[in-house]
């Protein structure tokens, strides 16, 4: 079975968080404060994550829908239970919500996939429905989504709290960015935070975006002075007292979405994805050949893994689409573990080169450098390397790809020279391309992606700026020659090449020069010695 995506418009939408350190004497479990920034959806955009799922005929979702939950957005909405309160700080959020028609059923097609997976670990843990909503607020369920702070993935953990919570993060495996393992690390944490804050809901999300420490100093003061110690009369971060009104605003749009006008996009709910051990390491490329994927797409639905397989060391678990599950397993189980595997380790010997190793292995050195993550050409003795090994028809395939993408720079370079531009929080395209005098246009050609992908920090982009071209100012003069003259002495007199003497003098046939006579020198005022 083939899946169809829209790549391009996959991750037009990501949530941008921030965070400030947290100071307490008390025990914290995981403090981050996190800034949600509003993102507005555009009505016209695609995602392709929800091709993965089986689509039914509209009839039969409508006559479905009364009775049994088909659509999972039904079932969250007819299943809250918090009571969500009538007050401007609500209302606000709702209205922006509302102006914005479409930002659910864009948030939807990214969620489509890994809605049903987080439900299920919600009701099998007896926690409120409500907890589904929070990678909205957090990610706009953008498994990708990267705060300029390092949170990263749908619960948008930063990497202490990630460690904390067992999320193993490394060269080859951020965990973060698991969508299954993630979750039930930040399930465990709202659990934690819920009993450690009295079991209050709103302190408990309160918590998971400014840490619980500052909410029980909000509440002791409020007690001190007397105050209601409710969630909406804390003295918190402004962030944070956006934060919960988020949630809530959500909670009550779904809830009278009829009453709102607004209809419910539909998810199916049923299982789409399947956690598979694979019990090894897996090359990735591999991986999408055996659930009959392309890599993009198996890297779509993992977006934890960084490189091109699992890590060696684990976790080895992948999200493979239900409707191919049983199939992949059994491809996978007739596969040699050996065989799992397609590149190779290599140690540089005294003698070795980039080009040298790579046409060795029958590779490119543009491969080896992407793999390695080498930006010059310097390699020295006894450095590891990871080399691509594939099936004849495979490495020649690899090899005709790297040599277009090395002709590719040779033809975009005439002229120009090469700059890497890493990308910094608040840059876009449009603000790139005036940076480097380019277009926007040429930059997302340069790197092979559309002029709608979202960048991430840290993100490496190839620039090919105009080389500026030295204008050689250069000024004739005659020299006459003295005693002691020789070419060389002359040469180096103006800063010249004695080759350059002889050429402009026609003096290939002299042996010697003599005193007295005159030689022509062309030569720039800045580099004479006078």
């Amino acid at each position: 079975m083939k899946f169809l995506f829209s790549f391009s418009l996959l991750f037009f939408l990501t949530a941008c968080q921030t965070t400030a350190p947290i100071t307490s004497a008390e025990p914290e479990i995981a403090m981050e404060e996190l800034l949600v920034i509003e993102a507005f959806i555009d009505e016209n955009e695609e995602e392709g994550l929800s091709h993965l799922v089986k689509k039914k005929h509209p009839q039969d979702i409508e006559s479905e829908l009364v009775t049994d939950y088909e659509n999972i957005w039904l079932k969250l909405a007819e299943g809250f239970d918090f009571e969500v309160p009538d007050n401007s700080r609500v209302a606000k959020q709702r209205d922006y919500y509302l102006r914005h028609p479409n930002y659910l059923k864009q948030v939807s097609k990214r969620a489509e996939p890994f809605l049903y997976l987080i439900v299920e670990q919600i009701e099998a843990k007896g926690l409120p429905l409500e907890l589904a909503l929070l990678p909205i607020v957090e990610s706009t369920f953008d498994p990708f989504a990267y705060s300029h702070a390092s949170a990263s993935g749908l619960w948008q953990f930063m990497p202490v709290t990630g460690e904390r919570f067992g999320l193993q993060q490394d060269w080859w495996y951020d965990g973060r960015r698991d969508v299954y393992a993630s979750t039930i690390a930040a399930l465990r944490y709202m659990e934690i935070l819920h009993r450690y804050l009295g079991d209050d809901w709103l302190y408990a999300f309160a918590a998971y975006n400014s840490g619980e420490g500052r909410v029980k100093r909000a509440v002791k003061k409020n007690k001190k002075h007397n105050k209601p110690v409710d969630y909406w009369n804390l003295s918190l971060p402004k962030e944070t007292e956006n934060y919960v009104p988020k949630l809530l605003a959500l909670v009550d749009i779904l809830r009278n979405h009829e009453k709102y006008g607004i209809e419910l996009p539909y998810i199916a709910n049923e299982q789409v994805l399947t956690y598979v051990d694979t019990k090894s390491q897996l090359d990735l490329a591999y991986a999408a050949q055996l659930a009959n994927l392309t890599v993009a797409e198996i890297q779509l639905l993992n977006p934890a893994f960084n490189h091109w397989a699992t890590s060696p060391d684990g976790p080895h678990k992948l999200l493979i689409p239900t409707v191919v599950a049983d199939e992949f397993v059994q491809k996978l189980n007739a596969t040699d573990k050996n065989a799992r595997i397609r590149w190779a380790r290599y140690k540089v010997r005294s003698g070795d080169s980039l080009s040298v190793i790579a046409q060795n292995y029958g590779t490119t050195t543009s491969v080896l450098k992407q793999i390695n993550d080498i930006r010059g050409s310097f390699i020295k003795i006894g450095q590891p390397l990871l080399i691509p090994v594939a099936s004849q028809s495979q490495q020649d395939y690899l090899y005709t790809q790297a040599k277009r993408f090395e002709r590719f720079e040779a033809n975009n370079g005439k002229g120009k020279r090469k700059v890497t531009h890493t990308v910094v929080e608040g840059d876009t395209l449009w603000d790139i391309s005036r940076l480097y005098k380019v277009t926007y246009k040429e930059i997302a050609k340069w790197n092979q992606m559309t002029t709608k992908k979202t960048l991430r920090l840290g993100e490496e982009l190839t620039i090919w700026k105009v080389a500026k071209v030295k204008s050689t100012i250069q000024r004739r003069v005659t020299y006459k020659v003295r005693s002691g003259d020789s070419l060389g002495g002359i040469a180096q007199k103006f800063n010249v090449k004695t080759t350059d003497l002889v050429r402009w003098n026609k003096l290939q046939k002299q042996k010697y020069i003599q005193p007295g006579q005159k030689l022509l020198v062309y030569v720039e005022p800045r580099k004479s010695r006078g």
